[in-house]
């Protein structure tokens, strides 16, 4: 079976890549039958003579190939007709922006498989960039302080090596006295909590957050239920939460109160209460100053977040009082980092982490006639329909929702 290296064709460029040429030189020994076939690129963070010096094949001609791996969506004339694909199609939530793509994968007769939707049965992500967002999410939220308050000046993560050499750049800081609340426990919330435990700032209960007074910057890190509670005041249950968010209300303001960096973490689900909206950023209470938007839900849950920022631009400030975006610095506004694509900036680290959890939970599937239904779940389309799993979007892409 041969397995083609896409060349990503989006832009903003993306130089991330599903499998580095170390990966790959270990795939092919556990799997003899496996062939890769890179596609030129002049972008991509591991070069062409890099797969060249460990004898993997480089060439134009992705026709040979029976599944394609890539990362970002794949522009509707790039596409191959009757191949597998993998990447990101962003069309699961019935995105308006990629319709005539996944239109397209149908009318090509193109299996596509969503690398978001490769899960466990549980329906538990197996492979994400999460992490990598959380890492950089955190890192620019702290580089975003230091340039607010004039405290000390962190290069941009994108000119930087790699995840080491930023880390080691977070070393020559010192934090001040503030509160931080970061929301979520996934994959994205342990990536920023990787960067302040290497801060080494303090966790403290969510008791001790609110009620008390910190000689040292500290952190607390919430879940759900803790901002969120019922509206009849019963005791919140997470699993019920999840299912149906509306007997719930947003319990988020007593964390505002006293936050000074706020990191958003968390998965925003559907019809759930928004943590703080416009009008609780007015209060004369909510004290939060610096916001790392991670998860970046546009005019959502998280009133300051008006639009993504980007790599290139990450900063900009929201006036609650205007409800306009205003510059960094401008009296009584909240400082935003909203960039939607955070593990670009770490292109190396985020390529071999994806590429590692990749190669474990998705190539042997090839092999063992898919037993643990890995291909099954991800598959979206295929002889030229949506498989039954994701018949939902028929009306999608007929342009009647």
């Amino acid at each position: 079976m041969k397995f083609g290296i896409i060349k990503e064709r989006k832009n903003p460029p993306d130089r991330r890549v599903v499998f580095s040429p170390k990966k790959i030189n270990e795939l092919q020994k556990k799997f003899p039958e496996a062939e890769f076939i890179v596609e030129p690129s002049d972008i991509r963070i591991f070069s062409d003579q890099q797969y060249k010096n460990n004898n993997i094949k480089v060439s134009q001609n992705m026709e040979q190939c029976d599944v394609l791996l890539g990362v970002k969506e794949v522009p509707i004339d790039a596409l191959i007709p009757n191949k597998k694909y993998f990447f990101f199609s962003h069309t699961i939530k019935k995105q308006i922006y990629n319709r005539n793509l996944l239109k397209a994968i149908v009318e090509n007769n193109i299996e596509l498989y969503d690398h978001e939707v490769i899960i466990k049965e549980n329906g538990t992500r197996l492979i994400g960039f999460g992490r990598y967002a959380g890492l950089v999410g955190a890192y620019n939220g702290f580089r975003l302080l230091g340039i607010h308050d004039n405290l000390y000046n962190l290069p941009k993560v994108e000119n930087l090596a790699d995840l080491e050499e930023a880390k080691t750049e977070l070393n020559k800081i010192k934090i001040p006295n503030i509160k931080i609340c970061l929301t979520g426990l996934g994959k994205v919330a342990k990536g920023a909590k990787e960067i302040l435990e290497h801060l080494k700032i303090k966790k403290v209960s969510v008791v001790d957050y609110l009620s008390k007074e910190f000689n040292e910057p500290i952190y607390v890190n919430i879940d759900v239920l803790d901002y969120n509670k019922q509206k009849n005041e019963k005791a919140g249950n997470k699993r019920e939460f999840f299912k149906d968010p509306s007997n719930y209300e947003s319990n988020f303001m007593r964390f505002a109160k006293v936050t000074d960096y706020f990191i958003a973490g968390h998965f925003y689900g559907d019809a759930a209460p928004y943590l703080f909206t416009r009008d609780d950023a007015k209060d004369k209470d909510f004290k939060i100053k610096i916001v790392a938007d991670i998860s970046c839900d546009i005019d959502g849950p998280v009133a300051s977040t008006i639009r993504a920022s980007t790599i290139s631009d990450p900063f900009y400030a929201y006036h609650p009082i205007s409800e306009k975006e205003v510059e960094v610095g401008n009296p009584n506004s909240i400082a935003v980092m909203a960039v939607d694509n955070l593990p670009c900036e770490l292109p190396k680290d985020a390529s071999e982490g994806f590429g590692e959890m990749f190669a474990k939970h998705v190539i042997p599937a090839f092999f063992n006639n898919d037993e643990d239904g890995i291909l099954n779940r991800a598959k979206m389309t295929e002889n030229g329909k949506l498989t039954p799993h994701y018949k939902y979007l028929e009306n999608y892409i007929n342009g009647n929702e």
